[in-house]
């Protein structure tokens, strides 16, 4: 597909996941077990209502009711979109909202993986693995951990994600160790026992006081089609991936990556990429981490509450660096909501908030029946040639259209 919007123009492009920050059950969350489910929604009546200045300047308090949260006419514009692929994980989201719907769901294991894999995981690390079941990563240490520094066995998990996580103490398994026998169970998982991710969890510690640390390592599934970064970096836009990006989309059509560790260091990173000017085309594409690994997977609703709170503070000094032709999207891959007993992700509605000085003002967008749209309405404000799935939708709100 060839670009067509001709409105104002367009150079750089900014897209800042926030990971988990749904904001209301899908019509088919029931499929999931995730009824209910209203992440940002749910914290706000859960606390009594949040402050949240910025993000409704911007029109979220539009999107849904959030005690303590107006309704304002945006300040670009705002809408939400739904998940059209079947699943409700951080690879299908991200995909999806680069240009790939799926047609089937990542393999999951609710029950542990079968005697299959972990017998050819077993004797390719000449390792017996402890665990084997869904769980959270923090307890499931806790829990195995002892026996894990007494026998160097790694600890095998998973959860409602199509992941496979294999964690180990930094001092009893090397993390060249680990990141190997992470590379092993990649080559394992695949074809019918097809997972989206293993990921390396190294962790620190004494029992009772054991912590994870910043030397996670992800192996994921290279996309199984050519997503938005891949057709941007063909057509000479150069593609930054921040945060946890890289890994998501195993690296391909990214020119640049800056891992960070915490929101914190997401936002700090993104002020950085902001700050550089340039006349040459650019997308950067952020996921903000915490607010689904800490908080969420946790069930912490004051700690989710405090992030969003950090998040909107820090929301003025990224759009004071936007340049006139700059765009800023806000946006998330799923929901996780802590005020539910579930600690897995839930199928929700994400937010669409768009601003920039080449956005009109006060624009309601509908609600866009796949995040594809995002992907394809980003490629026609960079004048990429894009044959991902979607449609644009960016003659609602450029200004000049």
């Amino acid at each position: 597909m060839f670009p067509r919007c001709s409105g104002m123009p367009v150079k750089r492009v900014f897209v800042i996941v926030l990971d988990s920050v749904g904001i209301g059950a899908l019509p088919d969350a029931h499929l999931y077990g995730d009824q209910g489910s209203n992440t940002l929604g749910n914290i706000a009546r859960a606390l009594g209502g949040l402050y949240l200045p910025n993000l409704a300047e911007l029109g979220i308090g539009n999107l849904l009711d959030i005690p303590g949260v107006p309704a304002l006419p945006p300040l670009g514009a705002c809408g939400r979109m739904a998940m059209a692929s079947p699943g409700k994980d951080t690879t299908t989201g991200h995909w999806e909202m680069c240009g790939i719907i799926l047609d089937k769901p990542f393999r999951t294991y609710p029950k542990g993986f079968p005697g299959h894999i972990i017998s050819r995981f077993e004797h390719a690390t000449g390792r017996k693995v402890l665990g084997n079941k869904p769980a959270s990563g923090t307890e499931i240490i806790e829990e195995l951990g002892k026996i894990h520094m007494e026998t160097g066995s790694p600890i095998v998990y998973t959860s409602a994600d199509s992941v496979f996580q294999i964690a180990c103490h930094e001092e009893i398994v090397h993390l060249s160790t680990l990141y190997s026998w992470s590379q092993t169970a990649r080559g394992i998982l695949v074809g019918d026992d097809l997972v989206a991710r293993v990921i390396a969890r190294p962790f620190l510690g004494k029992p009772g006081s054991f912590t994870r640390t910043a030397n996670r390592k992800d192996f994921s599934l290279a996309p199984i089609r050519k997503t938005l970064l891949d057709y941007a970096a063909n057509s000479g836009v150069f593609v930054a991936g921040v945060g946890k990006i890289n890994d998501i989309f195993a690296g391909r059509g990214i020119h640049r990556t800056v891992h960070t560790s915490s929101n914190r260091e997401g936002i700090e990173a993104l002020k950085m990429l902001l700050a550089q000017t340039s006349g040459a085309r650019h997308l950067a594409l952020a996921n903000l981490v915490d607010f689904d690994m800490l908080y969420g997977h946790r069930n912490n609703v004051r700690g989710y509450a405090d992030a969003l709170s950090e998040f909107d503070t820090a929301l003025p000094a990224l759009t004071s660096l936007l340049g006139p032709e700059d765009v800023l999207v806000l946006t998330a891959d799923h929901g996780c909501d802590p005020t539910t007993p579930s600690t897995d992700h839930s199928r929700e509605y994400v937010p669409l908030i768009i601003f920039g000085k080449p956005v009109r003002k006060g624009i309601m967008l509908e609600t866009r029946s796949t995040f594809a749209d995002l992907g394809a309405t980003v490629a026609e404000l960079l004048k990429i040639e894009y044959g991902g799935d979607g449609q644009s939708f960016c003659s609602e709100f450029l200004a000049g259209t």
